[in-house]
C-alpha cells in the first residue's frame, strides 16, 4: 500500500497556473525525488496531496482511495514541512506523544533512538530549537510516524554535513528495513542522487519529466573535446546545452549513443562521459529547457 494517483490537477492562484494539468502516479514502496526551480509547483502539488489546499480541477487519491477534507486517507501520509506546524510551548517528547494520537502505528522507541543519534535533547521546546535542530526533530516524526507514505519538503534545511549524512543513511536504512512511499522534494539534488530510484521534474506548474533515475540518465551522454570538433558532432543531435572554455568545448546530448555516434567520437577525438542528475535537472529547467 502507499500509491498515490494524481489526475488532470490544476491549481491557480489568480491568473497564474501553480499546477497546470498535471496527471502523476507514485508507486508504492519507491523513493522518488520531486525536482523543480523555485514556484514551479512543488510545495502545491504535495499541499494538493494532502489535502491541506483544494485543486480548482482533478484529483488525487491513495490506493484508489480520493482524499477527503475530513481527513479520510490523510492518516496514511505523514508530510514533513518548511513551516514548523507544532505547537511552540510544546517539549520534544510531548510532541512524540501528541503525534501517537493522530498515527497510531508512531514508535516512540524508535524515534528516542533517533534522538540520541541525532543528539536532539527531548526535554527541550519547540521554539528553543535552532532551525538545524527543528529539521532534525521534524525528520525524527516523520520518520517514527509509521504512515505509508512519507514526504519531506527540503527536510536538511540547517542541517550541516554531517547531519545530513546521517539523514540519508537512517532513511535508507529505514526504507530497506521496511519499504514505503517515500517523496523528497529538494534543491541538493547531487546529496539525493544515489538515494532516489525515480525522479517527477515540475517546470512553470507543468510536468516535463517522471522516469526512473536510472532511465533518464541512460538517455542522455555528455561530449568533451575541441571546439571545432564539438561543433561538427552536435549539429545533427538534439543538444541541450554546450559549454565553452578557451579551445574546448562540452556538450549534454539527449538520445541515442548507438555505433554510428562512437564512430563518430572516435573519428573526432572526443570524450564521452556521463550527465550528473543536478546538472541534466539544471538544462531541462532553464529557460529555453523543456516547455
Amino acid at each position: 500500500m502507499g500509491r498515490v494517483v494524481v489526475t488532470n490537477a490544476c491549481k491557480k492562484y489568480g491568473d497564474t497556473f501553480a499546477l497546470d494539468n498535471i496527471s502523476l502516479t507514485i508507486e508504492e514502496n519507491k523513493i522518488y525525488g520531486l525536482l523543480g526551480r523555485n514556484g514551479a509547483g512543488k510545495t502545491t502539488l504535495l499541499n494538493a496531496i494532502n489535502k491541506r489546499i483544494f485543486l480548482n480541477e482533478g484529483t488525487s487519491a491513495i490506493d484508489n482511495n480520493s482524499l477527503t477534507a475530513e481527513g479520510n486517507g490523510v492518516e496514511k501520509i505523514y508530510f514533513m514541512t518548511e513551516q514548523n506546524l507544532y505547537p511552540q510551548s510544546m517539549k520534544v517528547k510531548e510532541l512524540f506523544s501528541w503525534t501517537k494520537e493522530f498515527y497510531p502505528n508512531f514508535d516512540r522507541a524508535y524515534a528516542l533512538e533517533l534522538c540520541k543519534k541525532f543528539e536532539l535533547n527531548i526535554n527541550k521546546k519547540i521554539k528553543e530549537l535552532s532551525t538545524g535542530y527543528s529539521s532534525i526533530c521534524k525528520i525524527i516524526n516523520t520518520m517514527a510516524s509509521g504512515a505509508e507514505i512519507l514526504m519531506f519538503d527540503e527536510p536538511v534545511l540547517g542541517l550541516d554535513a554531517n547531519n545530513r549524512d546521517m539523514f540519508y543513511k537512517e532513511l535508507m536504512e529505514s526504507y530497506i528495513e521496511k519499504p514505503k512511499t517515500i517523496i523528497i522534494s529538494t534543491h541538493i539534488i547531487e546529496e539525493v542522487a544515489q538515494l532516489i530510484e525515480r525522479v517527477v521534474i515540475i517546470k512553470d506548474g507543468k510536468l516535463i519529466v517522471e522516469e526512473s533515475v536510472e532511465e533518464l540518465l541512460k538517455g542522455c551522454y555528455c561530449v568533451s573535446g575541441l571546439n571545432k570538433n564539438i561543433d561538427a558532432y552536435i549539429r545533427d543531435k538534439n543538444c541541450i546545452n554546450v559549454d565553452e572554455m578557451v579551445a574546448f568545448k562540452s556538450a549534454i546530448i539527449i538520445g541515442g549513443n548507438g555505433d554510428a555516434e562512437k564512430k563518430q567520437q572516435k573519428e573526432l577525438d572526443l570524450e564521452v562521459s556521463k550527465v550528473e542528475l543536478q546538472k541534466l535537472f539544471i538544462h531541462l529547467t532553464s529557460i529555453g529547457g523543456i516547455k
